[in-house]
């Protein structure tokens, strides 16, 4: 889920994943390994927020519409 939100914003800035492997100081391999399994942690997920220039928020919303 979260590979397939991560490849729009690589689109959405005319990037590729190598583009991004480049930034975070990884391989381009172990960084599509990654996007194979889907196994991002939120501290990851945070960095590659960072290195695009983008926002990350990671919530829980409850049904009152409150988030956690």
């Amino acid at each position: 889920m979260m590979a397939e939100k991560i490849k729009i914003v690589l689109l959405k800035k005319k990037m590729t994943v190598t583009d991004l492997a480049k930034l975070l100081n990884v391989t381009p391999q172990n960084l599509s390994n990654k996007f194979k399994r889907d196994n991002f942690s939120e501290k990851e997920l945070i960095e590659i927020a960072d290195v695009l220039n983008i926002k990350y928020d990671a919530y829980f919303t409850l049904e009152t519409g409150e988030q956690v």
